[in-house]
């Protein structure tokens, strides 16, 4: 049994967690997998009742859980996933863009993965007035960089792709601060001979992702480099509605659509759930490699495989132009496991 907190956050996080947990359950009843679904609350409402965007018991929940899902909040966005992070050393954010079925992407042969470094840059929130002139501290440490570029080749090595690490960063221009991630990626490179390792400018890479997107396999990068990448790279194969992500550590690890709570369509019972849906994979394979549960894989496999063939047969939700509500396209992948 696996005990699963969920954040089920504003907007359309409601409607996306119902959607979650109608899919856990299904796993419970037809695959042979058992979770123990919390649901929790943080965000803008759990700001205005209890005072605080991240409750004390939500955090004390999630650090007895054995994973976290995460639907999206609203403004307070930064005081939940940011602190989280901080909180249990989620250092590396994985969000994989992949072709879909139906969906406009570019190409239909993309399938990379972007590796962010997720604990410091500017997102350690380090500001300050001098004057007339506002300052931000951007701090890049050894350690932090040395530990997400293992990440990067670690997660190039399990992989069924060409084997390829991308290191982006801008040390043309900040060249104590990208020099120092560049040297570091490129020290843990050696440890890697087997897999093809190359550096990128960072404008360079905004770039080749609208004109080459399908050469590139993992992508290691600095936290908000990979944060505007991330974006990009997610539109480049059709919209943030199939993009997941994790942010992992090395014993704890939290998973979430890269999408915002889209207020515009809240409460319409219309919101794509596939991007929460394929963080339930990512869910399955990071319990399925942390426990050696072989079980966990293959149902993420299937689950992934579902939502694939299910949009393969043109089946949508009305915001990207289908027919279906969320609980409608949910049930086809309830029916489908």
């Amino acid at each position: 049994m696996y005990k699963i907190s969920l954040i089920t956050g504003d907007g359309i996080g409601p409607e996306l967690s119902e959607s979650a947990v109608s899919v856990i359950n299904a796993i419970n009843d037809k695959l042979g997998l058992k979770f123990d679904v919390t649901k929790l609350s943080a965000g803008d409402k759990a700001l205005k009742e209890s005072g605080k965007a991240l409750p004390d018991e939500t955090v004390d929940t999630i650090k007895k859980s054995d994973a976290c899902l995460k639907a999206p909040v609203g403004e307070s966005a930064a005081d939940v996933i940011v602190v989280l992070r901080r909180i249990l050393d989620l250092y590396a954010n994985i969000r994989p863009a992949k072709s879909y079925p139906h969906m406009p992407a570019l190409r239909d042969d993309i399938d990379m993965v972007i590796v962010r470094e997720n604990t410091e840059d500017l997102y350690t929130g380090k500001e300050f007035s001098l004057g007339d002139s506002a300052v931000a501290l951007r701090i890049i440490s050894e350690n932090a960089s040395k530990r997400i570029a293992k990440y990067a080749f670690e997660t190039a090595k399990q992989r069924n792709s060409t084997k390829k690490v991308t290191c982006v960063h801008k040390s043309n221009v900040m060249r104590i601060t990208d020099g120092l991630f560049a040297r570091s990626c490129t020290e843990v490179s050696k440890n890697y001979p087997d897999i093809l390792f190359e550096q990128m400018y960072v404008d360079a890479c905004a770039m080749n992702l609208i004109r080459q997107p399908e050469q590139f396999d993992v992508i290691v990068t600095t936290n908000l480099f990979g944060d505007i990448l991330s974006d990009e790279s997610s539109q480049v194969v059709g919209g943030l509605g199939m993009a997941p992500a994790a942010n992992i550590g090395d014993n704890f690890a939290l998973f979430e659509p890269v999408h915002g709570a889209a207020f515009d369509i809240a409460g319409k019972n219309i919101a794509n759930p596939s991007s929460f849906l394929l963080s339930i994979k990512m869910m399955l394979d990071w319990l399925g490699a942390k426990n050696n549960d072989s079980k966990c894989l293959e149902v993420g496999q299937k689950l992934e495989s579902t939502i694939f063939n299910l949009v393969k047969t043109g089946v949508k939700t009305k915001d990207i132009g289908g027919t279906k509500s969320t609980s409608e396209f949910t049930q086809a992948i309830t029916n489908m496991l």
